[in-house]
């Protein structure tokens, strides 16, 4: 099983029912999974507080929310995720694709990729990092669940070589 087929199926597994997505490379596939799922709402976005602010709706109105996103977007979600999500409570998934990790061919990429970590635990976001799709098949539900009774975002960071 690839690692687009693994994420996919913890999704369905967690019930997700709502996802946002922002274009990705590494994403694209899973992307057209969830598109092609008459259970899911996909809502496509241009910017990542944007996609925050959708979920959150969602989810205030009883849905399952999770954002497929790079993470080069996510310096651009902090104040959403801290103002928001934080001071609310609210749940999400963040699936992420992790550039700028070993093997990333754009060094552009490499800043955020190493930054990333750092930025979730300054946010005090918790996250988990499976490195195969078998991991992944058993960490993904584990991360909703901490999402959805902690009341809080979790990021599933997804490097380079995960694809």
């Amino acid at each position: 099983m690839d690692g687009s087929q693994a994420v996919y199926n913890t999704l369905k597994q967690s019930e997700i029912n709502f996802v946002v997505s922002l274009p990705c490379v590494n994403l694209d596939k899973l992307m057209k999974m969830v598109e092609a799922d008459e259970d899911i709402i996909h809502v496509p976005v241009t910017r990542e507080e944007e996609g925050f602010g959708i979920c959150a709706g969602a989810f205030m109105g009883g849905k399952k929310p999770a954002i497929l996103m790079q993470n080069s977007g996510l310096g651009n979600s902090v104040n959403a995720l801290a103002s928001l999500f934080e001071l609310y409570k609210l749940p999400i998934l963040m699936i992420i694709s992790h550039r700028g990790t070993d093997g990333e061919f754009m060094s552009a990429q490499i800043p955020m990729g190493n930054a990333t970590p750092k930025v979730l635990d300054a946010l005090q976001i918790p996250y988990l990092n499976p490195k195969t799709p078998d991991e992944a098949l058993k960490l993904i539900p584990k991360a909703w669940n901490i999402a959805e009774t902690n009341g809080t975002p979790v990021g599933i960071l997804l490097s380079i070589k995960f694809w």
